[in-house]
């Protein structure tokens, strides 16, 4: 049934008022961020810079047809993450 709908790895918010988190999550596409996820991929902190990915999940759900959103397109490609082809 999943993979009738399109999936996407963006980011879901997390954390408190002045103090923002971000979880990397699998999602559908046609629901809101911030319910539904399928599977968290790791986090990340927009203040210090720091995330945890789990590369290897990554690259099995765009295997899979996943798609990437811009902003988590852009957080791999500047860290240098390899993406399998």
């Amino acid at each position: 049934l999943l993979s009738l709908h399109m999936l996407m790895i963006r980011f879901s918010p997390t954390g408190r008022k002045r103090d923002p988190q971000r979880r990397i999550v699998v999602t559908q596409k046609t629901k809101p961020v911030v319910c539904g996820e399928i599977e968290v991929l790791g986090w990340y902190d927009p203040r210090s810079k720091k995330f945890d990915l789990k590369m290897d999940r990554v690259n099995l759900r765009i295997s899979q047809g996943a798609q990437l959103s811009e902003s988590v397109a852009k957080l791999i490609k500047t860290n240098n993450l390899a993406l399998a082809a």
